[in-house]
């Protein structure tokens, strides 16, 4: 029932929406259409030809030819005096060294007098680290005591006190090889007793740094 009623109330309002779209397009299509005004044609020339150049070259003005100049006259030379040799000889000038006669030395007496001193190192070697040092990643050091001859070489070598006994043996080769100035007493060369010295051997790390003793 009430689908029925929706029929009737729905159908003439359809009718009417459709009939006043049908009068709209109409109207719409009676309407004159206007043509609007062309645009003015374009004017424009294909491959112009450009206007010839003329270069112009720059004139270039000759200079005229100077006139011949006479050169002047050279300066006059003008007279320097030269200075004539002294005809004094220079022992007799006023102011001279004097003359005097050398000294006589005899080589008997003559003698090069040294101050005493104590000898004196002119050559160290190093001591090359142990191969057994290297394996355990140990630094170490010796303190060594020795005499030392009239030519400077030490003699009487000895290890009084090591951090490991592995680095005894490279540190007495290592003195052994040491150069010394001689210890001098009233300018002669005279031994010297109980010369110490410290030899030292630094072990490092992958990282450059030292390994403790």
């Amino acid at each position: 029932m009430k689908s029925l009623i929706r029929f009737i109330i729905a159908t003439p309002l359809a009718f009417l929406i459709t009939v006043g779209l049908f009068l709209f397009m109409i109207f719409l299509i009676s309407d004159e259409f206007e043509a609007k005004e062309k645009l003015e044609a374009l004017d424009f020339e294909i491959n112009p030809q450009a206007e010839e150049i003329v270069e112009r070259r720059r004139t270039v003005q000759r200079a005229t030819r100077s006139r011949d100049v006479e050169t002047p006259p050279p300066a006059p030379r003008i007279e320097v005096e030269e200075a004539s040799r002294p005809a004094e000889a220079i022992a007799t000038v006023t102011g001279a060294v004097p003359e005097f006669e050398k000294p006589k030395l005899d080589r008997k007496d003559f003698k090069i007098q040294v101050s005493d001193r104590d000898a004196q190192p002119l050559v160290r070697m190093p001591g090359k680290v142990p191969d057994r040092a290297l394996r355990d990643g140990k630094s170490g050091h010796c303190k060594m005591r020795f005499d030392v001859n009239t030519s400077g070489v030490p003699f009487n070598i000895k290890a009084y006190f090591c951090s490991h006994s592995m680095f005894e043996r490279e540190s007495i080769r290592a003195t052994s090889k040491f150069k010394y100035r001689p210890k001098i007493v009233d300018g002669n060369a005279v031994e010297m007793r109980g010369v110490e010295t410290k030899i030292t051997y630094r072990v490092s790390d992958e990282r450059g740094n030292i390994l403790p003793e």
